[in-house]
């Protein structure tokens, strides 16, 4: 049976004492805050960070150097005899199809899974690699297995302020303006290899309605076989700096599904500085592990 060891990054989440729990190798993410690196998890923490978000800091987000990813595979390989690798999904970032152009000089040890998901639904399908490895499979095993079900998931995020995706260009001026007057807020679908808009609401009220229909008809659609065979969680994520915010939205999640297992965390920062402060999310997901 081989001695595998299951990394991923900070997009999931996980703190690096979770990582040390699960017997997990977390690559904090950097980003660049007026000039200065930071990396998640290690030299800044959320509070810290929608603090300068809320000064107007420029912020920006940078992939793992090809160097640092290499340098983690090595001492990982001098303690085990196999790696299996689960970056955020690649269609928000190019860290995922670097890290498998690195992978073919390592003669299989390595195995890049593209997860298709970030945060806590990315943390769910890290987990249940952690039990696959107590399972004995090895990592191309496990890869296959996580591959196949990569696409089992779907996150819905709602966005209180449209300040950030224009500064990141994904909305114009004009639409920001108009959208704050109106009070829009995007409800955003990410889905496979897809982040596209899902639908507006008038207010945070209306946003959070949208999202639970939509998770309920995810439940009477494409999960409906899953969660008969218990085979379904859901994830909440958030970016409030108010703890009684994202109190508000779990309970409220846990009212509209309460014979669902539920995780909760913060968005990871790299998602945080894209969307801003105060944005609701919640994934639903196919699940291997039943052990919680």
């Amino acid at each position: 049976m081989p001695d595998v060891v299951i990394m991923t990054d900070s997009n999931t989440g996980m703190t690096q004492e979770e990582g040390k729990r699960y017997g997990v190798e977390i690559l904090p993410m950097s980003f660049i805050i007026n000039g200065k690196i930071y990396y998640e998890g290690i030299d800044i923490s959320h509070e810290e960070f929608f603090q300068k978000l809320g000064e107007d800091a420029q912020v920006s987000t940078s992939q793992p150097a090809p160097g640092e990813v290499i340098e983690r595979w090595e001492t990982l390989l001098k303690r085990h005899d196999e790696v299996v690798y689960i970056p955020m999904s690649g269609a928000l970032s190019k860290s995922c199809e670097t890290a498998r152009m690195l992978a073919e000089d390592y003669n299989g040890r390595v195995q890049v899974v593209d997860s298709r998901r970030v945060s806590v639904p990315q943390k769910m399908m890290v987990l249940d690699a952690a039990e696959l490895v107590k399972e004995g499979k090895s990592a191309a095993e496990i890869k296959e297995l996580l591959s196949a079900g990569a696409m089992d998931c779907a996150i819905y995020i709602a966005v209180d302020t449209l300040r950030y995706l224009k500064r990141g260009g994904r909305i114009t001026g004009t639409a920001a303006a108009l959208g704050t007057v109106l009070n829009i807020k995007p409800v955003l679908l990410m889905k496979g290899e897809k982040l596209d808009s899902y639908e507006k609401a008038r207010g945070m009220k209306a946003a959070r309605r949208i999202m639970l229909h939509a998770v309920r008809e995810e439940l009477e659609g494409q999960f409906k076989q899953y969660a008969g065979q218990d085979e379904v969680c859901l994830q909440m994520a958030h970016t409030c700096v108010e703890e009684e915010l994202a109190g508000e939205w779990e309970g409220k999640i846990r009212e509209e599904f309460p014979d669902l297992k539920l995780e909760a965390a913060p968005l990871p920062l790299c998602t945080a500085c894209h969307i801003g402060p105060n944005a609701l999310g919640i994934g639903i997901t196919r699940r291997i592990r039943k052990d919680w």
